[in-house]
């Protein structure tokens, strides 16, 4: 194997998007009463592709009387993206299970997921958290008697926040 090539101090390398874990926990909503936070057995196959990590800031524009050279931006509402996370189809029900619960009542079942860089040692470099992640969509593999592709199902997740955590003694 090639050593990478050593980078200033002050630059870094970016990440490899190729490795990352998804794991959940379960999560309690504002004014419940809460309960252990504790892993959930959820997915016990890999995702092999996740969508969606994404924030948006609507700026509030200010148009001030007198002021003819441009409005003044204030910080606005933040919405988030639909996280999209695929994996390959196997027996194990649990996407379509919990997808199946909430879709029948139990609206409050919500997860926190966990998704997680990882160096290509497989060392956790950050991890985006989505709180209160709700599935509002899943699909399962199209199905196509020519074709010899891998079988793929989606999680579509609504959630409520965007965190970035950074490992114990992680960098910047």
């Amino acid at each position: 194997m090639i050593d990478p090539p050593e980078l200033p101090e002050n630059e870094l390398a970016p990440f490899h998007v190729f490795k990352f874990a998804v794991s959940f926990t379960r999560a309690t909503l504002p004014g419940a009463a809460a309960v252990a936070a504790s892993d959930v057995a959820l997915c016990s196959g890999a995702f092999a592709e996740c969508s969606g990590l994404e924030a948006t800031m609507e700026p509030k524009v200010i148009k001030a009387g007198g002021a003819n050279y441009g409005a003044a931006q204030r910080v606005g509402p933040v919405t988030f993206a639909t996280v999209v996370l695929k994996r390959g189809m196997t027996t194990t029900r649990d996407l379509w299970n919990w997808f199946q619960m909430v879709a029948g009542g139990a609206y409050s079942y919500r997860l926190d997921a966990r998704i997680t860089m990882q160096s290509a040692s497989g060392d956790p470099q950050l991890t985006w958290v989505l709180d209160r992640a709700l599935p509002v969509k899943f699909k399962a593999a199209d199905l196509n008697g020519k074709g010899a592709e891998v079988g793929i199902e989606e999680l579509h997740l609504a959630h409520e926040g965007l965190r970035l955590e950074l490992p114990a003694g992680g960098a910047r």
